[in-house]
């Protein structure tokens, strides 16, 4: 890592936001007060989507099934944007992102040019000992879907769950990396066997995962809510919880930034192209000329109507 990048601060009207990508350290100094005009535009954190290309095909995959995938060039220029107005990291996805031809390049130059942090979201069977040394300097965290164990994640996922462990060894001796867990009726019995796994595997996050209903179909129903929040409320695990910030009503959340939502908080780049303020709606605004602060301006008048 370039240590003279690994510094940020992020001005918010919650006050002076410092970050270490290397360390992972966050600090809020919550009782400096930044002026209007220094106040971060960029949204805090950003997922995008490089491809909609994937080798796997999972029913309850929200992710569009097409070929589209974004350019180097115009991502990089998007990329700085961001970086020079106080986004703080992005998350790489798809797709499946290491099906993305330059996803080296794009994490080496985030990693040389900027002082975001990089994150990667994968299916981790396309991991392999080089991708892992290739990635270690240039990726801060990766994340690993883990849709229920053995049996339930092979009905889901038609690899062998024995593969995934293997492939996120690789990545623990590595990499940091935390595991998105799908919940649902079929998963929600062996979430404690899931997270044993998880700390068996030196695991630094476990993602709460709710199932998003996919053209109408599937979701997480109501009794596997109510289950998922008695298990969080009973939970004394050594692996830190999150949970998808759409399903954390009810859950005991912490959220320092109190204002910063919506847009300052997060914001969705798709394989085509267009931001969102969430990769599960198919509306947003195409990044034009103008470059992707001019069209988040727009988003957001959008939003506020």
């Amino acid at each position: 890592m370039n240590s003279g990048k690994n510094h940020k601060f992020r001005y918010t009207t919650d006050g002076l936001y410092y970050f270490n990508r290397s360390t992972g350290l966050n600090i809020l100094f919550d009782e400096l007060t930044c002026k209007p005009e220094k106040l971060s535009k960029a949204p805090r954190q950003v997922s995008i989507a490089l491809t909609n290309i994937c080798d796997l095909s999972c029913n309850h995959c929200y992710a569009p099934k097409s070929s589209h995938s974004l350019s180097y060039n115009l991502l990089t220029n998007w990329l700085i944007e961001l970086d020079s107005n106080g986004c703080i990291g992005v998350n790489f996805g798809g797709g499946e992102p290491t099906l993305y031809p330059d996803l080296l390049n794009i994490c080496r130059f985030i990693t040389q040019k900027t002082s975001m942090a990089v994150t990667l979201t994968t299916h981790g069977h396309n991991i392999n000992k080089k991708l892992v040394q290739d990635l270690q300097s240039n990726v801060n965290f990766m994340r690993i879907s883990m849709d229920g164990i053995y049996e339930t994640y092979e009905s889901y996922r038609y690899r062998a769950f024995s593969d995934l462990l293997d492939s996120i060894k690789m990545v623990s001796y590595a990499i940091p990396f935390g595991i998105n867990y799908l919940v649902n009726r079929n998963t929600i019995d062996e979430i404690d066997d899931a997270i044993t796994i998880a700390e068996d595997l030196h695991c630094s996050e476990f993602l709460l995962l709710p199932e998003v209903p996919v053209n109408g179909a599937g979701g997480i129903d109501l009794q596997t809510k109510t289950d998922l929040t008695k298990w969080v409320n009973s939970y004394k695990g050594k692996v830190p919880l999150t949970v998808n910030n759409d399903y954390s009503s009810g859950l005991p959340t912490v959220d320092p930034f109190i204002s910063e939502a919506g847009l300052l908080s997060y914001l969705h780049l798709d394989a085509k192209g267009f931001i969102k303020s969430s990769s599960f709606i198919d509306c947003g605004v195409k990044i034009g000329n103008e470059g992707i602060m001019y069209a988040l301006e727009v988003l957001s008048k959008l939003k506020r109507r």
